[in-house]
């Protein structure tokens, strides 16, 4: 009987993805032939900086990031999850579908929206990753900026905060406080208490 491993015909061991059949394993990292990018490994940084095992993800469930983002293979998992589960049957047709995520920051060895003294952020642990604009095929963008609580695309960035709430353990955007303005910050931390979500 011929064996054929399931790497070989794209399909995923966890059961996850748009169709499998149709995606490649190949420059895909944390397992899962949708998540796209490049193994870096552990990722140094002062105190408790850093990432042991990090990855640089340039795209998930074939939506484009703007930028390679360096995370843990957690966070890649779960921002696939929310793509493929939530922001793509969100757009569905509008501009065309969605097409990438404008990724505003990801690992960076900071405190909490920069302040001295602060604790350190989720950005500092590779668990976290700033989205400011939704790119849709046509070429136009979804701005957290411009569009939040205007119109129909405001509403389609509400639903997405809200969908992000829950398989994220920190959903932040322009409601939350004067550092969020511009963009919807994700991370994975847990809390102990459920998700916060603002």
């Amino acid at each position: 009987m011929l064996v054929i491993p399931l790497a070989l015909i794209g399909c995923s061991p966890f059961g996850v993805g748009r169709d499998d059949a149709d995606v490649s394993t190949r420059g895909s990292v944390c397992g899962m032939p949708e998540i796209k990018g490049n193994s870096v490994g552990k990722v140094p940084g002062n105190g408790a900086c850093g990432i042991a095992d990090a990855v640089a993800v340039s795209a998930v469930s074939g939506i484009s990031l703007s930028q390679p983002a360096q995370m843990d293979c957690r966070t890649a998992r779960t921002l696939n999850a929310w793509v493929k589960d939530a922001a793509i049957p969100e757009l569905g047709r509008t501009g065309g579908g969605l097409s990438s995520l404008k990724v505003a920051a990801h690992y960076a060895c900071r405190t909490r929206n920069h302040q001295p003294g602060a604790r350190l952020s989720e950005h500092a642990k590779g668990k976290a990753i700033d989205i400011a604009a939704i790119g849709l095929a046509d070429g136009s963008e979804i701005s957290v900026l411009h569009d939040w609580g205007r119109g129909k695309n405001g509403r389609i960035l509400e639903r997405l905060h809200n969908s992000a709430c829950g398989p994220f353990g920190t959903v932040l955007g322009p409601n939350s406080d004067r550092h969020h303005q511009d963009h919807f910050h994700f991370d994975t931390a847990e809390h102990g208490y459920g998700p916060y979500c603002r």
